[in-house]
């Protein structure tokens, strides 16, 4: 008895230890909450594609995508607080125009954005729809990708990067654009929630962004609901959905999908017959090398396409009419156009008036105006340190 009694008195001098210690673990846990945040599951739409784009070392959070609202529409993003000089990514894309700037914006009159400096970008914009399912690469020439050398232009958190440095567009500084959202009151909370940390970091800021972009989820057109048999298409839109999606018709399909692709692009790049002289140097060949590659540019989606004009990447079409009467009859003959281009010998598919007609009203179903007003894509009543 003598030799386990002073077993015993260690025992529990030990527990009283532990019990000591996790009394004020659990004190601390009540004043700093952990950190746990809340997954955000993508609701796939029907016929869409099951496989998604998201980095492993970016999960889809409910904290992630709020803070990425609040950054994705806040004017400070470009690291300046006077209001002369506030750029955010919504400042040129703009929800009701499917998130790009489209030809009615009053500041950038004709679709064609200028930066912060006031210095036009290169190319007119690509819209932000359905980028979740994009994995061949972003931008007009698809340069960020992974297989770019460059560690600065390889996902969809480093277009955040490019927009915010980029000269033509928020020429701003990412250690002063850090600095200022470390000062502004709730944001640093929001960070914490999101990331585990209250010290804000660009690299967040480019994940949180991403993280919202990647619910900007178009798929409830017309088109869509009669594809979920809840409508019917008029006559004229189905004739225009049997030419868009055959070679015999307008063509539209192998660049374009619509048959078995809902997202109505490949995210690829094709020389789609629209130059014979090729005097842009930022077209997919200056990534690749190849010269099959002379001319190639994104095939955009066409969805909400109404709204996205001016179109092709320079913006030389107005209207849809004009790019319909293009591949009907004006394509440009060269060895660079993609093999796709199966009516190029005759400059075009050769649509008749009814034709185009019914084509356009087809295209036009593809407006998602539940898209263009979801409130979970707009722009918030009130930023975190606004009472």
């Amino acid at each position: 008895m003598k030799k386990i009694l002073p077993v015993i008195l260690i025992l529990m001098t030990l527990v009283g230890i532990n019990c000591h210690e996790s009394s004020s673990d659990l004190a601390d846990s009540q004043a700093q909450p952990a950190y746990q945040p809340t997954p955000y599951k993508i609701k796939i739409p029907f016929g869409f594609p099951t496989q998604m784009n998201i980095p492993k070392d970016n999960p889809m959070t409910v904290e992630g995508v709020k803070l990425g609202r609040y950054l994705f529409y806040d004017g400070r993003l470009s690291g300046r607080t006077d209001p002369d000089s506030m750029m955010s990514c919504s400042t040129c894309h703009v929800q009701k125009n499917s998130f790009e700037a489209g030809e009615n914006n009053p500041r950038f009159p004709g679709g064609i954005v200028k930066g912060i400096r006031g210095e036009r970008t290169h190319h007119v914009m690509l819209p932000m729809i359905n980028l979740v399912w994009n994995f061949n690469g972003y931008g007009w020439n698809g340069s960020i990708s992974p297989e770019n050398p460059n560690p600065h232009m390889r996902t969809l958190e480093d277009m955040v990067y490019e927009s915010v440095t980029s000269p033509v567009e928020m020429a701003g500084d990412t250690t002063q654009v850090k600095e200022l959202f470390q000062s502004i009151p709730g944001y640093p909370e929001l960070f914490y929630k999101a990331f585990g940390s209250r010290t804000v970091t660009f690299k967040n800021i480019e994940k949180a962004i991403a993280q919202f972009v990647r619910t900007l989820i178009s798929a409830d057109s017309k088109f869509d609901k009669y594809m979920r048999g809840e409508v019917q298409l008029s006559q004229s839109e189905l004739h225009g959905y049997v030419l868009f999606t055959t070679e015999e018709g307008a063509d539209c399909f192998h660049c374009h999908g619509g048959y078995g692709n809902p997202l109505f692009t490949t995210n690829l790049c094709y020389n789609n017959a629209l130059d014979s002289v090729f005097k842009d140097k930022s077209d997919r060949f200056a990534i690749t090398g190849n010269p099959a590659d002379h001319g190639a540019y994104k095939a955009p989606t066409l969805r909400n396409v109404e709204l996205t004009g001016p179109y092709m990447r320079d913006g030389r079409f107005k209207t849809l009419e004009q790019v319909i009467d293009f591949y009907s009859s004006k394509l440009k003959n060269t060895r660079y156009v993609n093999p796709l281009m199966h009516h190029i010998n005759d400059n075009g598919v050769r649509l008749t008036p009814n034709d185009k007609e019914d084509l356009l009203n087809f295209i036009k179903t593809l407006r998602d105006d539940s898209f263009l007003t979801n409130p979970a894509f707009s722009k918030p009543d009130k930023f975190p340190d606004q009472k």
